[in-house]
């Protein structure tokens, strides 16, 4: 017996991420990339972009190094009552809820795990917050997480089955591209040998921002690990960057948008003409790759070194 997907999601609405080094990061992605702290504690802090949710973005102080939660927006606390019945009828049980949420941007929630133990929440009646004007070269919000994980065609059956997603389209086999609204992607699933986080990208308002964002972080001292070019799967921009925890943060922008009824999914080769349509980023380095890949205890990265004894 097949079950309907237990929620209709709305957008990936903001993403926690666990750091040893927890100062330094919360410095970097208020001072140089450009998020907004809306409240702080002593081992977490929330920052917010331009766009409308509360935060983008949790910062909590931890031994291990990852995601701590992807939190998806869901229309109303009924449909929340919802979610928790259907993942009753498949036997997955909450870690909390459903029932208001005590933490800060408030809200009506549950959170369960998925496939991976990652662990995920649903949210309804979070507090709004006033407009932030857009001129800025700085992120409006998260716009999509990459995950890796061993087995990428259950991680993918998982968010089509429970969670409503749909593949726009995939690289290969090595990479599943799953949306929950117009965007061609909030979530993709990169094969790999363990379950770990391998990006977070965030919205810039138009190539123009995006751009002047890269030449922000210059004035900061920091140039891209990858980047810039333009996906082919997503036509999004790309320019990737590693945070002080090691974890690596994108600057994306102009992702394609997706009509449902004229979508049509295509599996794209692997090669470096489509990974970066304009040819500027050149390949991603061993480098980018290892913290991509991140280490399945949660530690941090021991960056690659080639024969020659310098990091590749």
């Amino acid at each position: 017996m097949t079950h309907p997907p237990i929620a209709r999601l709305r957008a990936l609405r903001s993403v926690e991420l666990l750091t040893p080094h927890f100062a330094e990061a919360t410095d970097f992605y208020e001072q140089a990339w450009g998020l907004e702290v809306v409240e702080a504690e002593h081992s977490s802090s929330w920052l917010r972009g331009t766009g409308e949710e509360h935060h983008a973005l949790k910062l909590t102080r931890a031994d291990r190094i990852g995601l701590g939660k992807l939190a998806f927006a869901v229309g109303t606390p009924a449909e929340i009552d919802e979610a928790a019945r259907g993942l009753e009828t498949r036997g997955i049980t909450p870690v909390s809820g459903p029932g208001p949420l005590d933490q800060v941007g408030g809200g009506y929630g549950l959170r369960f795990r998925d496939n991976d133990g990652r662990l995920i929440e649903l949210s309804a009646d979070t507090w709004a917050v006033a407009a932030r004007g857009r001129d800025a070269a700085v992120p409006v919000g998260v716009t999509h997480a990459v995950l890796n994980t061993p087995d990428i065609d259950a991680s993918v059956a998982f968010y089509q089955d429970v969670l409503g997603m749909r593949v726009s389209d995939w690289s290969e086999h090595q990479m599943a591209f799953l949306r929950c609204n117009s965007d061609h992607h909030c979530v993709a699933f990169n094969q790999a040998a363990w379950v770990s986080l391998n990006h977070v990208a965030y919205e810039m308002n138009s190539v123009d921002h995006f751009m002047r964002g890269l030449g922000r972080l210059r004035h900061h001292g920091i140039t891209p690990a990858w980047g810039p070019g333009r996906h082919g799967p997503g036509n999004n921009t790309f320019s990737y960057f590693t945070d002080p925890t090691g974890l690596v943060c994108e600057y994306t922008s102009g992702v394609a948008q997706v009509v449902e009824d004229a979508w049509i999914c295509k599996v794209w080769r692997r090669t470096p003409e489509l990974s970066d349509v304009w040819g500027t980023a050149g390949p991603p380095s061993r480098l980018i790759r290892a913290h991509m890949a991140g280490t399945p205890d949660g530690g941090p990265v021991v960056p690659p070194v080639d024969a020659e004894g310098a990091l590749a």
